[in-house]
């Protein structure tokens, strides 16, 4: 399930070059890296293992993690609550100090018991849904905003960009697709648009010609859906297809990666398709450096790969600023000192969330790449 994750590859070193750092440190200091290496949603778990990976060997250039030298321990969920129990307990039994992970909310909250338990301290680059760091925990952490911040950018683009009207909100049943589909769902309703459909689907399905005839019989103008690539993709094909051409899809930042387009089967059915996600970090100047090493390599840092970039870099920091490697102490240390990132300077409050979220609506084009768009409200 777990296996130790050390490479000293060419990114890596491009990446620590670009920094102007040299000197390894000595000893180790494991940390996990947690999401779905394998499965539907893997290319999430292959972005989370590029940054983290980039990003520690960063870090051991420049002197390491009290004097120790980061070595990353990868743990497969594959997206399932119950893999990713057994994930945490492997991490946990193997003395990791701090955890990167996990992506699907629906995993990273059980998960996050198990850390809590053992003094684990853990960053998750992508799970928004709220309950992650509403319950309590002294040591979880997220590089990323929440459900019920994306949901408001997302109801308030669909009003007052968009001009919808008759709008159909789907989702995948999950705590991340549902708690998100909510969240939008309530602020559409909040602006006066109450949604002409409301639906579940099930993750894994492929053929949504129900749904679509629903969506259709509706008379909608945007479609809406929390969820991921998976589903996302073959269902955008499938209104394409079926002659709904005109009606806007829009999603989350569940769907951040280029495999969006292989779901469904070419650029021609994901252009114009919309979608959620935070400020765009390769555009910003603290990332440029890092941006152009992985670039140099041959690897486009997309989705959350300087997330896990920056959750690698704010977990060194903490360890380094507490002179520990205890997970409370550095959780402690986190919650009161601001951290300079590839993605900007963050701070966190008491509950482990980002003091300031940055969502964004980004827009799919014909070549089958996302752009942040100019125009926001």
């Amino acid at each position: 399930m777990s296996q130790t994750f050390y490479k000293k590859g060419f990114l890596a070193l491009a990446v620590a070059t670009a920094l102007g750092v040299s000197a390894f440190a000595q000893a180790d200091i494991k940390i996990g890296v947690a999401g779905p290496m394998t499965g539907a949603n893997a290319a999430f778990g292959e972005q989370y293992m590029k940054g983290a990976q980039a990003a520690a060997d960063a870090v051991n250039a420049a002197g390491g993690v009290n004097g120790e030298k980061i070595v990353l321990v990868k743990g497969d969920d594959a997206c399932e609550p119950k893999q990713a129990v057994t994930v945490a307990k492997d991490l946990t039994n193997q003395k990791v100090a701090g955890v990167v992970g996990h992506f699907c909310s629906s995993s990273t909250i059980p998960a996050s018991e198990i850390y809590d338990e053992a003094g684990i301290i853990a960053i998750t680059p992508g799970s928004t849904n709220p309950q992650v760091t509403e319950r309590g925990l002294s040591a979880m952490f997220r590089m990323c905003g929440r459900d019920d911040q994306q949901g408001i950018v997302a109801g308030d683009y669909i009003v007052d960009v968009l001009k919808g009207k008759k709008v159909v909100v789907l989702h995948d049943k999950d705590t991340y697709g549902q708690g998100l589909a909510d969240a939008t769902k309530a602020q559409l309703v909040k602006r006066g648009v109450t949604p002409v459909l409301y639906e579940g689907l099930t993750r894994g399905e492929k053929d949504f010609s129900t749904i679509v005839t629903k969506i259709r019989g509706a008379g909608a103008d945007v479609v809406y859906f929390g969820g991921l690539h998976p589903e996302a993709g073959p269902l955008v094909r499938q209104l394409r297809e079926q002659g709904l051409k005109d009606v806007v899809f829009m999603s989350d930042d569940g769907i951040v990666t280029d495999e969006l387009v292989t779901t469904a089967g070419g650029a021609q059915f994901t252009k114009g398709v919309l979608m959620t996600f935070g400020a765009d970090p390769r555009l910003l100047p603290d990332s440029k450096t890092v941006v152009e090493a992985f670039r140099k390599a041959g690897t486009e840092p997309e989705g959350y790969t300087l997330y896990a970039y920056a959750s690698v870099q704010t977990l060194a920091a903490a360890f380094n600023g507490a002179k520990s490697n205890s997970g409370e102490k550095a959780a402690e240390w986190l919650k009161k000192n601001p951290v300079k990132t590839v993605m900007g300077e963050k701070t966190w409050d008491s509950k482990g969330d980002l003091k300031v979220s940055d969502y964004v609506v980004y827009e799919w084009d014909a070549n089958g790449k996302y752009h942040q768009l100019e125009k926001q409200k």
